[in-house]
């Protein structure tokens, strides 16, 4: 196995599917205003964006327009209500969660998801007590690609960062965990946008199924 002593990962698009309840959310907002749903394909990737990109997707609407954060208020309800419908760990990240508590290596989560909504979907997920560390953009002054955030989980494990991993599907994730100095994994799996070139964002390893990821960790 790889030489590690924690793994920390992104949440939406690395640890978790969630564009799938996100999808659900914003084509039920687009109904309630009479606009036609948008396909999964237009929205998965958008997810990473937050719901701000997503209202800007659905609604073809900049931040500053002024019924932009009531059409964003109103999403984030919608998808409080059903933020773990469908939502489930991406397919293999089962197997390394089980063997990291096997080996005795604790494993958080690191997001730029608010607490409210990370915090609830881990918890309907059964994950929330299993996480050494989830460390949410409510927790501090700066989020990624700061790398305040992955610094302060690695504090709430005593773990120095260079012994740690960090997953991530966005090139914030990378520029945050190469600033705070852990070693770093580019999730090719999760909401990558079409116009990135994921080698472009220089993690240590890059990898492109989440069913592959244990064979790197654990060395199948």
């Amino acid at each position: 196995m790889l030489n590690f002593k924690a793994l920390l990962f992104d949440l939406d698009g690395t640890l978790l599917d969630t564009a799938p309840d996100f999808i659900t959310a914003l084509n039920r907002l687009l109904e309630l205003h009479g606009r036609a749903p948008l396909p999964e394909h237009a929205v998965r990737s958008t997810v990473t964006d937050g719901s701000a990109g997503l209202i800007q997707a659905g609604f073809d609407m900049a931040p500053e327009h002024p019924q932009f954060e009531a059409l964003r208020d109103e999403f984030l309800e919608l998808y409080f209500c059903n933020l773990a419908d469908k939502t489930a760990l991406f397919t293999g990240l089962q197997q390394v969660l089980d063997d990291c508590k096997a080996g005795g290596i604790p494993w958080g989560v690191v997001t730029n998801k608010p607490w409210r909504y990370t915090e609830a979907v881990m918890d309907q997920l059964g994950l929330m007590d299993l996480a050494a560390t989830v460390i949410c953009p409510d927790h501090v002054t700066a989020a990624k690609p700061d790398p305040e955030s992955i610094l302060l989980a690695c504090s709430e494990i005593a773990i120095a960062p260079a012994d740690c991993l960090y997953v991530g599907d966005h090139v914030r994730d990378i520029e945050a965990g190469r600033a705070a100095g852990t070693r770093n994994i580019a999730a090719a799996w999760g909401y990558v946008e079409a116009s990135q070139n994921i080698f472009d964002w220089q993690a240590d390893w890059v990898v492109d199924q989440s069913t592959q990821l244990h064979g790197l960790l654990f060395k199948d």
